[in-house]
């Protein structure tokens, strides 16, 4: 039986939305295969504009802050757009401690975040 994928994927026009499935993105394995969905999700489509949403999650490690960096980078390479949404506040500290919360471009919420795309407001 092959694994849970970690992200739910839905098209929105010409962005696509990226819901991640898990509430805990812990462990070493976890982490590899949210990571790989996200960076095959990059790998095939040039130019992508990606929402991920956060809203299901309730704990990241430190190593998916480093996923998320690797996947901004490939998506920038690829003339793409990543933003995120739905960061519930105490993983949202996370991102602001870290100084991830200037890397990347974040929205309290879907609808904002849709518009930022559509407003064609690029970071």
């Amino acid at each position: 039986m092959p694994p849970k994928s970690k992200l739910l994927t839905q098209s929105y026009g010409d962005i696509t939305l990226a819901f991640i499935t898990e509430a805990r993105i812990l462990d070493e394995a976890t982490v590899t295969e949210f990571a790989t969905e996200l960076l095959n999700l990059v790998n095939q489509t040039y130019r992508i504009k990606l929402l991920i949403n956060f809203q299901t999650v309730d704990y990241l490690s430190s190593a998916v802050l480093g996923k998320l960096v690797a996947v901004h980078k490939l998506c920038v390479e690829a003339k793409g757009i990543l933003k995120f949404c739905c960061i519930k506040p105490a993983i949202m500290e996370v991102f602001k401690i870290t100084k991830l919360d200037k890397l990347f471009e974040i929205h309290a919420d879907m609808a904002t975040a849709v518009n930022a795309f559509k407003r064609g407001k690029f970071v």
